[in-house]
């Protein structure tokens, strides 16, 4: 149309060239509509294609957002699932606990020295994941029922004794769970001290530490108790606190009961070669054709008897199965027995820092003093034990108490593996031994594994600690 109005001459060809203006503008306007609606095609395929687009993306959010959901209420019932497995499996987690202990006791410690820091960090994690599972254990025997707390054999009087401080004061029970995750835990960070943050120096600033941490640890436990003695573990063990597995459903079911004994425990199983059929216990009434179980076996008897004896300490108030110190003697003796620890590893740091690692070792005077602190305590415990009440020691004793005093006795021999004895006389010994047992068969393995706790008694301080 631009071209039509711009051509304005008068010559006789104007008729002409109008005419083929008009037939470019009427070729000109379908191009124009064909494009626009190339442009409208193009603005709705981008249009459908933003909407499936914006779908997918509300259908991905949606997924995700399902899923989140679903992880973290898996996430969260996590705890409750493991802790209700622990508590219904007691048996089991022992059993796997225990077959990982093993295993870390048959690690090469000494023989690939990098390793050794590896398998005491496994053998920490299962020591201080078992104190988890007690924790959990210990709540679900608090909260079942009665019926099934009947099912539970004699409490023995650490148990009782233990559980009872537990109830009393529930600061008792989280210096005991920090003084035993001390005690699992105090090879790994002499390990880490020596290996990690400097040698030995750092290594003697961790035991000390340590020391001075439990030492604190049972002065508090102590007080706690009005001044009476520490026991040892400070808290109930697996087996007092696990809740009573229910038997399997073959189990339930017997086929005969006397007075609520099982027919197993009365009747003994008879062998092939015992020369009669377990069917021959009944005897067979024959005018009625009925049977009559046999008589109990007499021995089963006695021993069920005997399981219910009640003695002297379970009648006595758990508080009583283990008496005051009511004198400064007895107080001064347990105060002294807490204290060796920490004496022992000072005088051995300053005897490694004057002499050196081997010559502070090999050195007679930590070992003696230590080791006569310790039986000075014993001492006068005992005697103070004696001025107590009629009986003195050998009769005058809860069972508890004569069960620590036990303990301890049998700690003191522990003082062959350390210090100067070790290094002078039982090391040789352990070396001659191990080397006897290379070369053989099946006995190199345990020579290895006496090679490598060899080599722990002689680096480490609290390779030999008892308390």
């Amino acid at each position: 149309m631009r071209l039509l109005a711009a051509c304005q001459c008068p010559c006789p060809c104007a008729y002409i060239h109008r005419s083929i203006l008009e037939r470019l503008a009427r070729s000109y306007e379908p191009c124009n509509s064909h494009r626009s609606q190339r442009v409208e095609n193009k603005i709705t395929t981008t249009m459908t294609a933003s909407s499936k687009l914006r779908h997918a993306l509300l259908n991905t959010t949606s997924t995700l957002s399902t899923t989140a959901s679903a992880v973290t209420s898996t996430a969260l019932s996590l705890p409750s699932t493991y802790s209700s497995y622990v508590i219904h499996n007691s048996s089991s987690v022992s059993q796997i606990e225990s077959t990982l202990r093993s295993l870390t006791y048959l690690l090469p410690g000494s023989r690939l020295h990098d390793t050794e820091l590896a398998s005491e960090s496994l053998h920490t994690f299962v020591q201080v994941l078992s104190v988890y599972h007690d924790n959990l254990l210990a709540r679900a025997s608090k909260l079942m029922p009665a019926a099934q707390a009947a099912l539970k054999p004699k409490a023995s009087p650490h148990a009782r004794y233990t559980k009872f401080w537990i109830g009393r004061s529930p600061l008792y029970r989280q210096i005991a769970i920090a003084l035993k995750v001390a005690q699992y835990t105090e090879l790994l960070w002499e390990m880490v001290g020596r290996r990690r943050l400097g040698g030995d120096k750092s290594r003697w600033r961790v035991v000390i530490l340590l020391e001075s941490f439990k030492a604190v640890c049972r002065l508090l436990l102590m007080r706690l108790t009005n001044s009476r003695p520490l026991v040892s573990p400070p808290l109930p063990t697996r087996e007092e606190v696990a809740p009573p597995e229910p038997p399997p459903p073959s189990e339930v079911e017997t086929t005969a009961d006397w007075n609520g004994i099982s027919s197993d425990a009365l009747h003994p199983q008879t062998g092939p070669d015992d020369g009669s059929a377990s069917s021959d216990i009944s005897w067979t009434m024959p005018r009625t054709g009925l049977t009559l179980p046999d008589l109990p076996d007499p021995d089963a008897i006695t021993s069920y008897l005997i399981t219910k004896v009640i003695t002297p300490d379970d009648i006595k108030p758990a508080k009583q199965l283990l008496h005051k110190l009511s004198t400064l003697q007895g107080q001064f003796a347990e105060i002294l027995y807490i204290l060796r620890p920490v004496i022992y590893a000072l005088l051995m740091q300053r005897y490694a820092a004057r002499y050196g690692k081997k010559g502070g070792k090999a050195h007679w005077t930590p070992w003696l003093v230590g080791i006569s602190i310790e039986y000075l305590s014993r001492q006068l415990a005992k005697r103070d034990l004696d001025r107590r009440g009629p009986g003195g020691v050998s009769r005058g004793l809860t069972a508890l108490e004569r069960e620590e005093l036990r303990k301890r006795g049998w700690g003191m021999g522990w003082w062959a593996m350390r210090g100067a004895f070790y290094e002078n006389v039982t090391k040789g010994l352990v070396d001659g031994v191990a080397g006897k047992l290379k070369g053989k068969p099946l006995l190199d393995l345990v020579g290895g594994v006496v090679q490598d706790y060899g080599y722990l008694w002689d680096e480490y301080y609290f390779s030999t600690s008892t308390m």
